[in-house]
């Protein structure tokens, strides 16, 4: 999912000529500054970086658009009901399990699906919690794999011998194998850890799912960068001054990947919207009615001749979300550090 070049610490020796002389413009200028006017120039970035903004607002508004545009609600079954377009009485279903195709207005703008629920009512939906799963868990992995990767790489021995084998046994392990192994057991029992319970079906449990699987993916370049910066000058300084370790990996030692952790945090998200859409698909994520775009696509397959809008809407809003995503985080890399060999490997 990630390589890094030079020891994994993802920085390369010789720098273009112009992005020498930018770096030796005025002394006012600070690195942030000097990213953000990279990343200003960079138009096919910023664009999508919009595009995904959109999708967003988009699905965020979904209960408006359920409410006073569409009069229904995502769960809401309306099979053997009627519904009139442009003056001609239709049935939402026909008696041979087709539902009606897209309207162009405002109920069932996109269409129905088998139950007669409406399409684009599912569509925002659906987009409210696949972005919410893909946040979620890359959230989880950024708090886990920042905490393992700052103590596997400062402390060494055997804490990191330790860290560094699990790191390996998660590795072994393909993603979607591991995810849908994990979503089965857990949407079937759910889980159970202490005060803690989540009852199958939880949108909790895809969210956790995805966050552990990705951590290795991030932990294993953070402790390369922490094993890098560990021998640095500012930390025999913070170690002079007698603080201690845990002070140094937070105070002085977290800062400096604030860079790495920018870069790296839209790409996960996008992995992980990716992910949850596939265990979805699977059905090892979010469980039926509930809506996402893994479930959605799901459904659609069976009609995919005669309905193509079921799995059509959906796979595109799938593609541009986690297009637009990984277009921005490589031009949020490219800002931080034209010099980054860093990437996503799928």
């Amino acid at each position: 999912m990630a390589s890094i070049d030079s020891a994994e610490t993802g920085f390369s020796t010789d720098l273009p000529p112009e992005i020498a002389a930018e770096e030796r413009r005025a002394p006012g200028s600070g690195p942030w500054r000097i990213a953000l006017r990279r990343l200003r120039r960079n138009k096919v970035a910023l664009v999508f970086g919009v595009v995904f903004v959109l999708l967003v607002a988009l699905s965020l508004s979904a209960p408006l658009y359920a409410k006073h545009i569409a009069h229904t609600t995502p769960y809401k079954n309306r099979i053997a009901d009627t519904i009139t377009v442009h003056g001609q009485q239709k049935n939402i279903v026909d008696f041979d399990g087709t539902p009606i195709g897209p309207t162009w207005t405002k109920q069932y703008f996109l269409g129905a699906d088998r139950n007669g629920r409406d399409v684009m009512v599912r569509l925002l939906y659906g987009g409210r919690t696949s972005l919410l799963i893909g946040f979620g868990a890359s959230l989880i992995t950024l708090v886990l794999a920042t905490f393992f990767g700052l103590m596997a790489g400062f402390f060494g021995g055997w804490i990191d011998a330790i860290i560094s084998r699990c790191f390996d046994v998660m590795w072994a392990f393909p993603v979607i194998l591991l995810g849908v192994a994990l979503g089965v057991s857990l949407n079937l029992g759910g889980i159970t850890v202490g005060p803690l319970s989540l009852k199958g079906g939880s949108l909790w449990i895809p969210t956790i799912i995805i966050g552990i699987s990705y951590v290795v993916y991030l932990g294993r370049p953070i402790r390369g960068q922490v094993l890098q910066l560990r021998e640095k000058e500012f930390i025999e300084a913070a170690r002079a001054q007698g603080l201690g370790p845990w002070r140094i990996m937070f105070s002085e030692l977290l800062p400096n990947l604030a860079s790495t952790l920018l870069v790296f945090f839209p790409l996960i998200v996008a992995n992980a919207v990716l992910l949850e859409a596939a265990l979805s698909f699977l059905g090892a994520g979010v469980q039926p009615p509930e809506p996402s775009w893994g479930v959605m696509i799901s459904e659609g397959v069976d009609l995919l001749t005669t309905a193509p809008w079921l799995t059509i809407a959906p796979g595109l809003m799938l593609v541009l979300t986690v297009l637009s995503l990984n277009i921005f985080g490589e031009g949020v890399r490219d800002a931080l550090d034209p010099r980054a060999k860093i990437r996503m490997e799928h």
